[in-house]
């Protein structure tokens, strides 16, 4: 007789064991797909989207010359802005000429005035430019559109874009 218990079999308790396991692994993987989609479809708070999107009258290709000052009313430079913007959608795009800035928009405010856009810099190779601003855009004369982008500078100086957009 021995002291020791006979040596189990060992066969079988691996698939025992590693079932829970996989079952899991696979619970997990399915609770991150599920809040990944939730949370990717989840409009932001910060940045609410407009539903009805762009008008049919504002939608298009737009430019024009912007005169940019600073908080003191001062000049500081004129820059050219070609504008996308596509009807019913909440997004559009912005290229800020000769400063070779680019950068998206999304309509954050829509009224019967005006709208309301919060640009987001998305190319800034010389690094001259607002990373992000807002832009207002209101059509008093079918045809153009009367814009005003504000935004703060790297240095902290608030600076103001006027201009006219055909």
């Amino acid at each position: 007789m021995s002291l020791w218990p006979p040596p189990r079999s060992s066969r079988h308790s691996g698939r025992r064991v590693r079932l829970p396991f996989v079952l899991g692994a696979a619970a997990l993987a399915l609770a991150a797909v599920v809040g990944g989609v939730t949370w990717a479809l989840w409009p932001d708070e910060e940045q609410p989207l407009v539903t009805d999107g762009i008008p049919h009258s504002y939608a298009g290709s737009w430019s024009g010359e912007m005169a940019q000052y600073d908080e003191a009313g001062e000049l500081v430079t004129d820059w050219v802005v070609r504008l996308k913007l596509d009807e019913g959608t909440d997004r559009g795009s912005a290229d800020l000429l000769p400063l070779d800035c680019r950068g998206s928009i999304v309509l954050t405010e829509r009224t019967d005035d005006f709208l309301v856009f919060e640009y987001a810099e998305t190319y800034d190779p010389e690094n001259r430019c607002i990373d992000e601003s807002t832009l207002t855009l209101a059509q008093q004369v079918p045809g153009t559109l009367e814009a005003e982008w504000v935004g703060t500078s790297r240095e902290g100086t608030v600076m103001t874009s006027t201009g006219t957009l055909k």
